[in-house]
This record gives C-alpha cells, structure tokens and sequence, in this order.
C-alpha cells in the first residue's frame, strides 16, 4: 500500500477514466482526533481512502491511498446508492477556449432546465456533464459525526486505517495544529 499527498489520490480519481456517474462516497468526522475521513468507490476503478484536515481556513492538507482494486459486493453495500446527498470532482478547465466551451454548454444546459420540467437529478447530471466532472455521484456525509459505514469500512480496511492515522497525525503534529494561538 503506497500512501500519498491527498490531492495525488484525487488526480487518481480524475485520471482514472472510470464512468464519471459510477463514482459513490462516504465522510465524516475521524474517529480520532481532527479532520476528517472520505471514502470513494468505482466498480470499475476501486475504493480510495483519504484523511484530511484544515491546517488553517484557507489549506487543506492530508493523506490517501488505494485501499482496494475493486468495489466488490461487501464494500459496495457500504456505500451509497440513493441520492440523498451528491458530490463532484472537477479540475480547472485546460484553456481559455475549453472555459468558454464548458461555460456555454454550462448556461445552455441550466436554460433548458429552466425553461421545462426537470428533476434535482436530472439538473445535477446535466450540470456535470456540461462541466465535464470526472467523478461523481451519491454521498453519504455527516459534518457533525461518523456515518455508520464510515465505520464499517475502517474496520475492513484497518491496517490503511492505521498507516493513514499515523501519517496524518505526523502532519498535524509538524504543523502545530493543535498548539492552538497564545
């Protein structure tokens, strides 16, 4: 298991190739100290586990890695199908010209739901593909504590679990996050 820079983890993501639709994750609150744990699953690409926190309101930093090369039927159960909650990806676009593309396609698409009945889903995918997200999908996300199956996943994956623990605290420890201000 390679652990690595949070962001390479989710450039692996974008990078994957993977059915942009196919993509569902879990989050919340670590279950030790601060920050926050995510989990991503693709059938097609595998699972991804990432722990973050905010050094300060304006950086994120953390740590991530590939826990499984597949989304097999144990893991997918612990992962959201329904659309309670959404989350996307995206990367800023390559040029000028690829922003003014993605912007009129963007504004066309919000017209046409505008103008006719729509779905939230419907608008929601619709907004993705005119943004050309690369990962996106259901989200199972608690800001004020751990899902269930949060859980359940850190406990199959316990040794990432712990690798990714100790590499994070070291970050928090050498940022002095939680010296606090004197």
């Amino acid at each position: 298991m390679r652990i690595r820079e949070w962001q390479d983890i989710l450039y692996d993501v974008i990078e994957s190739g993977a059915d942009p639709e196919g993509w569902r994750a879990v989050a919340g609150d670590r279950s030790q100290g601060v920050g926050e744990d995510l989990y991503l699953g693709h059938p097609g690409a595998g699972v991804y586990h990432l722990k973050t926190y905010a050094k300060n309101p304006f950086s994120v930093r953390g740590v991530g890695t590939r826990v499984a090369r597949n989304l097999d039927d144990e893991i997918g159960s612990y992962l959201p199908e329904d659309d309670r909650g959404r989350f996307a990806l995206r990367s800023a676009p390559e040029s000028d010209e690829t922003a003014r593309r993605q912007a009129k396609h963007l504004e066309e698409t919000i017209r046409a739901h505008a103008d006719a009945p729509t779905t939230p889903d419907a608008l929601f995918e619709d907004v993705m593909d005119a943004v050309d997200s690369p990962a996106f999908g259901p989200m199972e996300y608690d800001s004020y504590g751990r899902p269930e199956n949060l859980d359940r996943l850190a406990e199959g994956f316990d040794e990432a679990e712990a690798l990714l623990n100790a590499e994070l605290d070291e970050l928090i420890d050498a940022d002095d996050v939680g010296r606090g201000f004197q």
